[in-house]
């Protein structure tokens, strides 16, 4: 009887001493940093129909704020569960800027002709937001940077105003 529980000892001794070792080899990948930050839509390229049980998706061509008055585009992906709001719901106004924590994602960045396309190639139209600036978007061969964020990520919007261009002045002659 003394050998047995001896040999359980030790036999429980060994499978909690390989169990955290298995544990801390499966921690290799961190989690994905997240960053706060500042967007404005231009364009939704994407928006899949809402599903009932699983994830929805819809994939944006935004400006994200890099500075004051300094503004960059991206690739936004925004995953929603189905009793979650959609952030096209929220209206594509540019005027608009939504504050929310994104997490970079080299895997999906794209080109503006790439995320014109859809999946079997078939071309799609970018829906673009009310009073977004006029840009020279198609000419765009650049891939954009992709940013993935979640419903549960997003702060707020406010309604900021845009930045309309001096008038030109008068030159005297």
């Amino acid at each position: 009887m003394k050998y047995f529980i001896v040999a359980v000892f030790s036999l429980s001794a060994v499978c909690a001493i390989s169990a955290s070792r298995q544990a801390e080899a499966q921690l290799r990948w961190p989690k994905p940093k997240k960053e706060q930050m500042h967007v404005r839509l231009v364009a939704l390229a994407l928006a899949g129909p809402k599903s009932s049980f699983f994830t929805t998706r819809e994939e944006f061509v935004a400006e994200r704020e890099i500075g004051h008055e300094e503004w960059s585009l991206i690739k936004l992906v925004y995953t929603f569960l189905p009793y979650q709001p959609r952030l096209s719901e929220s209206g594509l106004d540019y005027s608009l800027v939504h504050e929310f924590s994104a997490s970079r994602d080299k895997n999906c960045d794209e080109t503006l002709a790439q995320m014109s396309h859809g999946p079997g190639q078939a071309e799609v139209n970018l829906q673009y937001s009310a009073e977004s600036p006029t840009k020279d978007l198609e000419r765009r061969r650049t891939p954009l940077p992709c940013y993935e964020t979640t419903a549960d990520d997003y702060n707020k919007s406010d309604r900021d105003p845009v930045s309309t261009p001096p008038p030109a002045s008068l030159s005297r002659r």
